[in-house]
């Protein structure tokens, strides 16, 4: 492949991405809420059309924050839920995002039917097209990159903050509020994170895609890591590794691939955030293989001694 700016632009932003997307991941992992960003994509619809009755326009940023409030609300009132009625995560999940989905389509309905407004002003982002303002626009940097790296800092400073905290209240939280460690605001402050982190992947690889991107490196890391730190190292890692190889593959080997699967005589690149995803998926296997691999040799060493 012929490598030039515009390659360089999709792979920071997309290592800029995964990689904020896998910090909140790792705990959502451990303390099984793999799903929130999944919820999250479908509970932002009325904080888009909130954001657009009061800001007046269809301005992105003003989209984008609200969406983030309404992913917020959807993570607390899953929360209250789980609390107030005793149901499972997941349950309390589901009803959480099918309510406030409801809620935004019928906000629309009845106050913004005139306007054409929906979710993909934020949900259905592309990375080849999120970097066009650097091609066309003699911007430095592309927004969606800035906001990347932005999530990436503010997630990397909460983390580093409060690793303790977070840490009690991923795997003893009664413990933690015995002691005051306050695990029920580290939920919100990893909630808030993660909302705000899903929304800004939305913009650069869509709704879907971010489950992977927010799970799959810190499952890939779980298979090695001896402890949390380990972990959280080892997820950043494959996380910028996704991004790389995913955009490559998707150029010289998914494309082909793909055409040549179904018949067509020219071959062209792959969408570079599927690739990612698949790329993702494929590490996770190869970590298996490996995993069940050192495992085996693990449990022959004994033997052989």
């Amino acid at each position: 492949m012929n490598w030039n700016e515009l390659d360089t632009w999709i792979v920071l932003t997309a290592t800029f991405v995964a990689m904020a997307c896998a910090l909140p991941g790792v705990f959502l992992l451990l303390s099984r809420q793999s799903m929130v960003a999944h919820g999250i994509a479908h509970a932002v619809l009325p904080g888009i059309v909130a954001a657009h009755l009061i800001h007046g326009g269809v301005s992105t940023a003003a989209l984008m924050l609200g969406a983030v409030v309404a992913g917020i609300l959807c993570a607390t009132l899953t929360r209250f839920l789980e609390n107030a009625t005793g149901v499972d995560s997941g349950a309390a999940l589901g009803i959480s995002f099918t309510t406030l989905f409801a809620i935004g389509l019928t906000m629309q309905r009845l106050l913004a039917d005139h306007v054409h407004i929906e979710p993909s002003h934020v949900l259905y982002g592309s990375l080849e097209t999120s970097i066009f303002e650097v091609l066309f626009e003699d911007a430095s940097f592309p927004a969606a990159a800035r906001r990347g790296l932005l999530a990436l800092g503010l997630n990397a400073l909460l983390v580093g903050l409060l690793f303790k905290e977070l840490t009690i209240a991923t795997f003893d939280p009664e413990h933690g509020a015995s002691v005051g460690s306050r695990p029920k605001l580290m939920h919100y402050l990893l909630m808030a994170s993660s909302a705000f982190t899903c929304v800004v992947a939305f913009e650069a690889v869509g709704s879907i895609l971010v489950v992977a991107m927010m799970i799959i490196p810190p499952a890939c890391a779980s298979l090695f890591a001896s402890n949390l730190r380990t972990m959280i190292v080892l997820s950043l890692v494959f996380a910028a590794a996704t991004a790389l190889l995913g955009h490559v593959l998707s150029v010289t080997a998914f494309g082909p691939a793909t055409t040549a699967l179904l018949g067509y005589e020219s071959a062209g690149s792959t969408n570079t955030a599927g690739g990612i995803a698949v790329t993702a998926g494929l590490l996770l296997v190869a970590g298996l293989v490996a995993r069940w691999l050192l495992d085996q040799r693990g449990a022959v060493r004994p033997s052989e001694g």
